[in-house]
């Protein structure tokens, strides 16, 4: 007699997981256009706190440096390092566009793996890392391959564009196309693996909310990390190969 209503619960259990969301999204309408409020609003605390961090950072440098400032060198000195091992010799002018990249989606990713779930409820949604949005993922990519082009054009000029007909003319249509699906690997691949994380979590909460998702939101972090890490060296090693004409 028990039977039937403990199987009822257990699959109205497994409906109610099948039903979890990750990124219920809250617009804001301006005009004509409606704006995603949950990413600008997470991007702009996001962005807030690197200019903040770094204000304090650098208001009174030090020559022997402070904890602070020894972490921020730390920081530069890494992406420097990062930069000139993709870019090569030339990498200097390189280095705030890679650290900006580098920065703003490493924090972005912490923010979603550090704030547990719909911890911060906003009005239809709640906040969560802008970078499980493809909306931002793509804005990531698109200026890296402008910088692209950029740094190929200024390097070489027109002869730039020699290189798609390299090693032989028949190659062109491939050589066009790889320059297309640059963006979109890099887009679709943070997108992806952080959406990814935060699906993991978000169904783990719903099976067990106390215990297993700490360790996986650890496991987060790192994966965050490793994201933000892979999207930077990628981004660099385009702008490297661009100057450089190999593949």
């Amino acid at each position: 007699m028990n039977v039937l209503p403990c199987s009822i619960n257990t699959l109205k259990g497994l409906y109610d997981i099948s039903g979890v969301e990750v990124g219920q999204h809250f617009y804001w309408q301006i005009g004509g256009f409606q704006i995603h409020a949950q990413v600008l609003i997470t991007s702009w605390v996001v962005i807030a706190i690197l200019l903040g961090s770094v204000t304090i950072a650098v208001q009174n440098p030090q020559t022997i440096p402070t904890n602070g400032q020894n972490f921020f060198e730390y920081v530069l000195e890494f992406i420097r390092d990062l930069s000139k091992t993709q870019i090569g010799e030339e990498y200097g002018p390189w280095v705030s566009f890679i650290g900006t990249m580098f920065l703003f989606i490493f924090v972005s990713n912490w923010s979603g793996a550090l704030l547990p779930r719909k911890i911060i409820q906003l009005p239809h949604g709640e906040l969560a890392a802008p970078t499980n949005d493809i909306n931002t993922t793509v804005a990531l990519a698109l200026p890296t391959s402008v910088a692209y082009f950029y740094a190929g054009l200024t390097k070489k000029g027109l002869g730039y564009f020699g290189k798609y007909i390299q090693p032989t003319p028949i190659l062109l249509p491939i050589n066009i196309l790889e320059d297309f699906t640059k963006p979109l690997s890099l887009s679709f691949r943070l997108f992806g693996n952080i959406l990814a994380d935060e699906l993991v979590v978000g169904v783990l909460v719903s099976l067990v909310p106390s215990v297993v998702p700490i360790p996986v939101m650890f496991l987060g972090l790192f994966t965050s990390g490793i994201q933000a890490l892979i999207f930077a060296t990628l981004a660099a090693a385009y702008i490297g190969e661009s100057m450089e004409g190999h593949h």
